[in-house]
């Protein structure tokens, strides 16, 4: 399939040329939510910024299987497989069995991405649905000399590794800087070497979690699950594979690691990751303090918020920065990008009540297309593409003021135009009402009571139903064939 996409690529630290290895068909895997607690704005950033690369994929024709996983075990609280394993401790906080746990966040989870409009991916593969997968994968990895295992737990070799394959390839940093970085082995350490780590985990008693394997009854690591459940649904190589980039430095690169030592093949081609969120300038943590959940964003429940923010107001704003780019919220931020978004839906609205005239408009649709196509090319650069679709906004509004030229072909030019970019590209639709109907049907109630008073020289009321209605954001147009109502 011929096209212009490049991406950049974490692997080579370069934008390359976008070629699936077997077009029209591409494989994507995206590392997905650890089911324990509510889900986080970092990881909606993720999630929306890969949905709109999943939707702009399919858009230029590809057959897309997106695979996004649910962690719901194996994810201990340390990444040097030390401390309790999430679900286990929340569990036993809560007096709740794991599985309620997971089910109460899942839900959770996916209640929020249908509020940011996600298309769901094509497979949503469980940890503990795949059991079977990563045993197997681990015995794989044993076979061919790249695991040990100590006291029923299975440790990645990486001394062993590093002889043959490059460990840190995708972060590009040194080993020696990374054995440096890691704290000397304890004398009650199993490990063979420091940055071993545990592809299968004995489970102790007390431990909630468990499953038969050939070395212990216990619970796998949480780098192997990924690795197995993208394996089995595509393949030992595949297209895209993309997460937050806090995940670079360890998990994916152990992904990597596992990978190979099974497959003797690098798992994917291109590796995508998503930059952090800052507030006021600040990491966004919840040891900061400056942390909120989407549900508080959306309501404006939390102190340093002034008010709520509808989520595709909230959507439109993480689209305004590129996915590789800090995206820092803030309250001015939040409220440009609220009027924006509205700003934009309104075009759309209008191009319903735009009256078709004849003539050259003077306006090139057309270039304008081009130069949209040409910025998502150019690694999903939504930003780019945003600012283009304002100038196609700035045309809309024109025509509707009878201030710009617009025939009838021209305005479905318009609709099929905004359709694809806003709605099918960016994943954005008009949440400003419940049912427009209802809406239509309240504003000309409104607009027969300002007729009525302005038909009773009551102009003191007349414009202060049209100030009140400005100050919410709906304005209001005569003209000869009626008042006339739109969004701001």
């Amino acid at each position: 399939m011929e096209n212009n996409l490049v991406v950049y690529n974490t692997l080579t630290r370069t934008k390359e040329r976008f070629e699936p290895i077997n077009a029209p068909f591409v494989g994507m895997y995206v590392c997905g939510p650890t089911v324990y607690s509510d889900v986080h704005l970092g990881n909606c950033r993720t999630f929306v910024s890969f949905d709109m690369i999943f939707r702009y994929l399919q858009h230029l024709g590809y057959k897309v299987r997106y695979v996004r996983n649910i962690t719901d075990a194996g994810h201990l609280e340390g990444d040097r497989d030390e401390g309790d394993d999430k679900f286990s401790k929340k569990a036993k906080l809560e007096q709740l069995e794991p599985m309620e746990i997971v089910q109460k966040y899942t839900l959770g989870f996916h209640e929020v991405l249908r509020l940011f409009n996600t298309l769901p991916p094509s497979i949503e593969p469980t940890a503990t649905g795949h059991i079977s997968e990563q045993i197997e994968m681990v015995k794989q990895i044993i076979n061919n000399g790249y695991a040990y295992e100590v006291n029923g737990t299975v440790y990645f070799d990486v001394e062993k590794y590093v002889k043959k394959y490059d460990y840190t390839v995708l972060t590009n940093r040194k080993l020696e800087d990374l054995l440096n970085n890691t704290r000397e082995l304890g004398g009650q350490d199993e490990k063979r070497g420091r940055l071993d780590f545990a592809l299968w985990i004995k489970a102790k008693p007390e431990h909630i979690m468990r499953w038969p394997a050939p070395w212990s009854v216990g619970f796998p690591g949480w780098h192997i699950e990924c690795s197995a459940m993208s394996n089995k649904y595509l393949g030992a190589q595949f297209d895209i594979h993309g997460g937050g980039m806090d995940l670079a430095a360890t998990h994916h690169t152990n992904e990597i690691a596992q990978s190979e030592a099974c497959n003797h093949v690098q798992p994917a081609k291109y590796w995508m990751h998503t930059n952090m969120l800052t507030v006021n300038g600040a990491r966004m943590s919840k040891s900061a303090g400056n942390g909120f959940l989407p549900h508080e964003l959306f309501t404006g429940n939390h102190p340093l918020l002034n008010r709520g923010y509808s989520p595709m107001a909230v959507r439109f704003f993480m689209m305004q920065a590129h996915y590789r780019s800090t995206l820092d919220f803030s309250n001015d931020a939040l409220e440009a990008a609220d009027k924006g978004y509205k700003r934009l839906m309104n075009a759309i609205a209008l191009l319903d009540k735009i009256k078709p005239a004849s003539g050259k408009s003077g306006f090139d649709l057309e270039a304008s297309k081009r130069r949209c196509y040409a910025a998502m090319d150019d690694d999903f650069n939504s930003p780019v593409l945003i600012a283009e679709l304002f100038e196609v906004v700035r045309f809309i509004n024109a025509a509707y003021d009878g201030k710009a030229v617009a025939d009838v072909e021209m305005v479905v030019q318009l609709k099929d135009f905004m359709q694809v970019f806003v709605v099918d590209v960016l994943g954005l639709n008009d949440d400003l009402g419940t049912d427009t109907n209802n809406i239509e049907e309240l504003m000309q109630i409104i607009i027969n009571i300002r007729n009525e008073a302005k038909k009773n020289k009551d102009f003191t009321t007349s414009d202060r139903i049209r100030e009140e209605l400005q100050s919410i954001g709906i304005q209001l147009k005569d003209s000869k064939e009626g008042t006339l109502w739109n969004k701001i």
